[in-house]
């Protein structure tokens, strides 16, 4: 079922609708591998830095306007030649899952990283969840590599499945993209 959305970038007013299903996530899943919550002045701090890099923040408002959803990416690592790659991370509220919000926060994220020059875009998926990696196979991520036990999180092991998404077919990394 597909829910009624607004996709935009984010505002330092969404950051408590963010911060909510950031910890959420947290708390209750293995999505994020990190065990500390975080608090609004965190997700106002990773905002402005995201802005400050030129990196995108984006929401997702129900018809209501409320924030039902986040996607954001950043550099996948901090060398220059990764440079035209990037990692992306979308989180949905928990009882707004499964109605196509994390697909639309996808596709626009996709869509911003072809306009900032990007030319793969990397997901790294907890490989327990399965409605993820089912996700990204439908906009066209490729399995590309499983790492077993590299995480831990609720007092067990954890696998991590990378995907990608080549968004460009450019031959010259720094030339024009081939049409």
């Amino acid at each position: 079922m597909m829910t009624e959305i607004t996709i935009r970038d984010a505002t330092p007013e969404d950051m408590e609708a963010v911060c909510a299903i950031y910890n959420d996530a947290v708390e209750n899943t293995t999505a994020i591998w990190n065990e500390v919550l975080v608090d609004v002045a965190n997700r106002l701090d990773w905002l402005s830095a995201r802005r400050k890099a030129g990196l995108p923040v984006l929401v997702a408002l129900d018809a209501t306007g409320v924030v039902v959803g986040y996607a954001s990416f950043g550099d996948w690592r901090a060398f220059d030649g990764y440079r035209h790659t990037v990692e992306h991370s979308v989180y949905v509220r928990t009882d707004q899952r499964g109605k196509g919000i994390a697909g639309s926060l996808m596709k626009a994220l996709i869509e911003r990283a072809g306009e900032l020059g990007k030319h793969i875009i990397v997901s790294a998926i907890e490989a327990g969840n399965a409605s993820s990696i089912r996700l990204h196979e439908k906009l066209g991520f490729e399995q590309v590599g499983l790492m077993k036990e590299v995480g831990t999180k609720f007092g067990k092991w954890l696998d991590l499945v990378f995907m990608q998404l080549n968004i460009d077919h450019r031959a010259d990394p720094d030339g024009a993209r081939k049409q």
